[in-house]
């Protein structure tokens, strides 16, 4: 108890100096109610018979008071909004101190009081306005069968679609950086996931962590990936393969019904014994070599257009 005393409505605090104006309505606002309560509790400080206080602890009182109030009004209005009332009443109040337990009864022999200092009402400062997040369109109004009590409509641009169309890029440079950023990306996506998820080895031996590289793991036979053909070769393959097999199957067909319409040809057939194609076909498939590097070098047919 060092400082001088505290006469009401002459404190002010809050960790700012009251000569120090607010940058924003809104601190001017809040400031502006600070100062009410403190003047309210160097008054109830005068009251109990203090002659001094320090700033410290009438900054206390005055947090804890404000703390008080908040609780206060978020409780009456919860209890308003659960009988489906906006605006809190009396008995909500009353509620809510009972609910904290305060003695109602003790508030009308309180007020009476000899000894009460009056305080002077605070400037009136208008409350900030919260600025709209976005207006679009115009609001709609309630119709005629809807009562004027009920809540309005939201914002238009709640419910209003508003579409945007934004061209694709179709530049060739901005194109060709995209795809080089994207597959850059991906390389270092999955070599980072290598080298979480398998062994790595470090290039320096004091931190593990540090560039790791992915492990290289040592095969039986290290060539072999070199000899053996690829995806793409062996369909590559398989459709060289199957385009030839068609072609003899369409020349076959076709001999074979030139063969049947000339009368010269059913007599030399007649000559030739009935199996005589046969092994020629089972020839060919005993030659048939498994080993792609073994075989004869085929080179795909272009079929002409016709």
């Amino acid at each position: 108890m060092a400082d001088p005393a505290v006469a009401p409505g002459g404190y002010s605090a809050g960790g700012r100096s009251s000569s120090k104006a607010a940058s924003s309505p809104a601190e001017n606002y809040h400031m502006a109610r600070r100062r009410t309560l403190q003047v309210a509790v160097s008054a109830l400080l005068t009251e109990c018979g203090f002659e001094s206080a320090e700033k410290a602890a009438v900054e206390s009182l005055t947090e804890m008071m404000q703390s008080y109030i908040t609780e206060i009004g978020r409780c009456a209005k919860s209890y308003c909004e659960h009988t489906a009332r906006s605006i809190p009443t009396l008995p909500d109040a009353v509620v809510t101190l009972i609910e904290m337990g305060f003695n109602v009864d003790t508030l009308p022999v309180y007020a009476k009081r000899s000894q009460r200092m009056v305080i002077t009402a605070p400037p009136v400062t208008n409350p900030p306005m919260t600025p709209k997040a976005l207006t679009a369109g115009q609001k709609r109004l309630h119709p005629a069968y809807i009562p004027s009590h009920f809540p309005e409509f939201p914002d238009p641009h709640t419910y209003i679609k508003t579409p945007t169309f934004r061209e694709p890029v179709s530049d060739y440079q901005v194109v060709r950086e995209k795809a080089a950023s994207q597959r850059r990306d991906v390389e270092r996506a999955l070599t980072r996931f290598m080298a979480k998820t398998g062994e790595t080895q470090s290039l320096f031996k004091d931190d593990i962590t540090a560039f790791p590289l992915i492990a290289a793991r040592p095969t039986a036979i290290p060539y072999l990936s070199a000899l053996l053909p690829s995806e793409l070769e062996l369909q590559t393959l398989e459709e060289t393969d199957s385009s030839e097999q068609d072609d003899q199957t369409d020349s076959d067909n076709t001999a074979g019904n030139g063969l049947n319409d000339d009368p010269r040809a059913d007599k030399e057939n007649s000559m030739l014994p009935p199996s005589s194609v046969v092994p020629s076909v089972k020839a060919s498939e005993e030659n048939m070599i498994d080993n792609p590097y073994l075989r004869p070098v085929k080179k795909p047919k272009v079929r002409r257009k016709k």
